[in-house]
């Protein structure tokens, strides 16, 4: 697929692009990335402030979509973009507990953060010696709280919970001089991309390269180990006269502080987009390369006044048709700007852990497995085991007594994860008939058969 965005929603490469990391420590590394299947994403800013879409109503090219929610300027976007920069001036997220994030994230079953650093606006979420414009920074209110670098209290809450980090970093940096810089052709009416043409202005291109090698260089050298460097903004790129020069970066910081590093360049193709990752939707069909879609617990990626939240039942078919196609499931929310989680957004959470400790076996650390994705039926694999998802449109389903699973295998014993009721089966050359007794009550998300 193109690396078309459409309202902020990034089409995904097609996995023919794909090329092999040729570095085995990184690809051991994707190895341990397809066994983790559930990561916990976060888009937080000041931002979060306002409720609206987080950078996008900046641009002047993409406010026809991403500024409908902005109705108290009267049309006065440059009243509003001013409104906007100033919000770091009264973000103070008091009620911000790192170690409470990171235990609602460890049992609610999430096995890595994805979490944003810095999103196209250019507000670092770190302690950046590289700009003001952070959230340790002079005019932040935020800057004297024991938690004031949030990337360094939130990366060391998830490490000590034995949980996976990624970095999510915008290649594009809206409040860069040497990005959006002011005389240029597009000063007055901006777009995603640089106000100049790079290939005329070299010095001034080469100025915002360095100014991002060196805050990678902080993100990927001050803040433990790092597995995953999540790269935003797929317009920033060769092709496009963009060229951060991701080579001279990522392949020092490979060879020194974080060897094995993941990189996942957008929608880019080519040795740095190490995994590919859909956005708001999952792939008709299995992708057989590493890939993780983002898609959101609520409505949109940052924090929302009166979203709503999509229950267990939904979440979690979500990630089976996910894991089932090979895949990975970044669910995101989107923390308020006190500090504190969506309640309802908290209840899903909870909701999905309690189910993941009983059918995470068939979650975790498996494969696809033919046909992976057919009528109610969903596979994977793990340790010479199928497992078989039979899911439930709702509760009010009947539940299955008998039903055939549509497999190619002769199972030699048949057993019902979860649960102790005996499952007598014959193996059919359609697949493997199964039976158990008459059941009562409410349907629950799935009945899971393990096929041995």
């Amino acid at each position: 697929m193109a690396d078309e965005i459409v309202q902020g929603v990034h089409n995904y490469t097609d996995e023919k692009k794909y090329i092999v990391p040729s570095d085995p420590l990184v690809r051991e590394k994707l190895e341990w990335f397809k066994d983790q299947k559930l990561g916990l994403m976060m888009h937080w800013g000041p931002y979060s402030q306002l409720g609206v879409v987080e950078s996008w109503a900046l641009s002047d090219k993409d406010g026809d979509w991403s500024r409908h929610q902005i109705d108290w300027v009267d049309g006065d976007m440059e009243l509003f973009k001013q409104q906007y920069i100033n919000l770091n001036k009264t973000f103070n997220p008091v009620r911000f507990m790192p170690e409470q994030w990171a235990k609602i994230a460890k049992d609610g079953g999430f096995k890595y953060l994805i979490f944003t650093t810095k999103h196209h606006d250019g507000f670092c979420m770190w302690d950046t010696k590289t700009t003001d414009y952070k959230i340790t920074g002079p005019d932040c209110p935020f800057k004297d709280n024991k938690n004031a670098d949030i990337v360094k209290a939130l990366f060391t809450a998830f490490q000590n919970e034995g949980l996976g980090i990624a970095a999510y970093f915008s290649k594009a940096d809206w409040n860069s001089k040497y990005y959006w810089a002011e005389g240029h052709k597009h000063s007055s009416f901006k777009n995603r991309n640089t106000t100049y043409d790079t290939r005329e202005y070299p010095e001034l291109w080469n100025k915002f390269v360095e100014f991002t090698h060196e805050q990678f260089r902080e993100l990927l050298t001050n803040y433990g180990k790092i597995d995953i460097l999540w790269l935003d903004a797929g317009w920033v790129c060769p092709r496009n006269n963009q060229d951060l020069r991701l080579h001279e970066i990522v392949e020092d910081i490979r060879k020194t502080t974080q060897p094995g590093l993941i990189v996942a360049d957008r929608t880019v193709g080519g040795i740095y987009e190490n995994y590919i990752t859909p956005e708001q939707t999952v792939p008709k069909e299995p992708i057989n390369v590493p890939w993780e879609s983002c898609i959101t617990l609520g409505s949109s990626f940052s924090f929302a006044y009166g979203d709503e939240y999509k229950p267990l039942c939904q979440v979690a078919h979500l990630l089976i048709d996910i894991v089932a196609k090979g895949g990975n499931l970044a669910l995101n929310v989107g923390p308020q700007p006190d500090g504190r989680l969506p309640r309802q957004a908290l209840r899903s959470i909870e909701e999905l852990g309690g189910w993941l400790k009983v059918y995470g076996e068939a979650i975790y650390g498996t494969r696809p497995h033919a046909p992976y994705r057919t009528d109610n039926f969903a596979f994977t694999t793990k340790n010479g085991k199928v497992y078989a998802f039979y899911l439930y449109k709702d509760e009010n389903e009947s539940l299955i007594n008998e039903i055939e699973i549509p497999v190619n295998l002769k199972a030699k014993s048949v057993a019902l994860l979860g649960s102790e009721l005996p499952v007598s089966f014959i193996n059919t050359n359609k697949g493997v008939k199964v039976s158990l007794p008459v059941r009562e009550g409410k349907a629950p998300v799935c009945d899971v058969f393990v096929l041995d």
